[in-house]
């Protein structure tokens, strides 16, 4: 395909991550339209968003330190863990210091993304059609809710933690919160000051991690470098001091090792289950009415479940063989860049223990410098192009992640960076 330099690139999504991919090709001098189905920038972060999945309690389960972009750090006054509306200013404060919302299209449905016979794409959006010279997805991976499904039928109401804003639901309610995952347990806490009782059914085990340690946030105190297995042991001795044993709450025994799955980062659900304000249930076997039943023959009645069962990654506008689909997520080179095409990425699909949005903005600032090298020195993006078509990359660090779909784009931070810095000094 020869590069077309009269056409614009499209970046989907002025969440953190479009504004990420926004911010580098205008660094690159790559000309781009953005767009957005919201009216303002903030993705999910904005509760306004009528598409947001974000609660009125939510806040960051990392700090702010080590989740904000280097290049705009947030203000002194943010607190350490910042709510949903601190970092809805703060990005809108972003778009505004580098002038980014003139570049997208606000209120934009898209409806279609093709790719035509020259090579190129064609956006449909708000009954429009655009033709652009690249695509660049950045719409999040929390948009469409994974629901179970059990034997039996339940009368009671039952949503799912996506659809979750305010604790006024639980009022003088019995509430089942069914999954744990960080979302679920902010949910539960949120619960036990509403609700007549409040029960969790887990299927599996979590580790458990403080959002403090020693009075500064724990995911600082952990950024000492020291080889990782001497790390690893430190954190799992730190987590057992300060955490203890979940299980003597009734928690599961968790399955996996620490980080071999996202850990929950939670001490008040530890305090109210200790408390005796929250139960935790077994799995669920079936329903009747307002009955559930539970794998080990127990059973209670509620009026009100939430499902805190996750999202499952969809991007309904483009063909899944459009994006090399394998599995439950596409089969992409650095999580990023498909293996045939030089104009379709899709940037944050990425999960990694402390990557925050700085991991975003390189993989953005990735996406951009192989852009424009395409555009004025192509001969340096033979060996990249080679490597996204050929080249396997083991970016787990050595852990073995637990097999579920959400845990599909997970990666170790560490190497993930280390390979994304690579192969960006590699274009230079």
């Amino acid at each position: 395909m020869t590069v077309n330099t009269q056409l614009k690139y499209a970046v989907i999504g002025a969440g953190p991550c479009g504004l990420a991919a926004a911010r580098n090709l205008q660094r690159f001098g790559v000309d781009f339209i953005g767009f957005e189905k919201h009216s303002n920038v903030g993705g999910l972060w904005d509760i306004d968003n009528p598409h947001s999945t974000m609660y009125e309690s939510a806040h960051l389960i990392s700090s702010k330190t080590m989740t904000e972009f280097h290049e705009f750090p947030m203000k002194p006054e943010t607190p350490d863990y910042p709510s949903h509306r601190h970092l809805c200013e703060y990005f809108r404060d972003y778009a505004e210091k580098f002038d980014l919302k003139k570049h997208f299209i606000f209120n934009a449905t898209i409806e279609k993304v093709t790719r035509t016979a020259d090579g190129n794409w064609e956006v449909q959006y708000n009954g429009k059609t655009m033709k652009v010279a690249g695509v660049i997805i950045a719409t999040g991976t929390l948009h469409y809710p994974n629901l179970p499904s059990y034997p039996g039928k339940f009368t009671g109401e039952i949503i799912h933690s996506g659809q979750y804003k305010s604790a006024d639901i639980f009022r003088n309610k019995r509430v089942l919160i069914v999954g744990a995952g960080n979302s679920g347990c902010d949910i539960a806490v949120d619960a036990v000051y509403n609700a007549t009782k409040v029960d969790m059914s887990l299927r599996r085990g979590y580790h458990f991690v403080p959002k403090y340690i020693f009075g500064r946030p724990a995911d600082i105190v952990g950024k000492v470098k020291v080889p990782t297995v001497i790390k690893k042991a430190v954190q799992k001795q730190i987590l057992k001091l300060v955490m203890g044993d979940a299980t003597r709450l009734g928690f599961p025994k968790p399955d996996h090792k620490l980080f071999e799955s996202h850990p929950i980062v939670n001490s008040l659900v530890l305090y109210h289950a200790g408390h005796g304000n929250l139960k935790i249930q077994k799995n669920i076997k079936n329903f009747e009415g307002k009955t559930v039943h539970f794998e080990d023959g127990h059973s209670a009645e509620y009026d009100l479940i939430v499902y805190s069962t996750g999202y499952k990654l969809k991007f309904p506008f483009i063909d899944e063989k459009e994006l090399n689909w394998k599995g439950a997520c596409p089969d992409l080179y650095l999580n990023i860049f498909h293996p045939e095409y030089n104009n379709l990425f899709v940037i944050g699909m990425v999960e990694a223990l402390g990557i925050g949005w700085q991991g975003r903005f390189e993989q953005a600032e990735l996406i951009a410098k192989f852009i424009k090298n395409l555009q004025t020195k192509p001969e340096s993006t033979k060996t990249f192009i080679h490597n996204k078509k050929n080249k396997k990359v083991d970016l787990s660090g050595g852990m073995n992640y637990i097999k579920l779909d959400r845990m599909s784009y997970y990666v170790n931070k560490d190497v993930y960076l280390e390979q994304i810095r690579k192969e960006n000094h590699a274009l230079n």
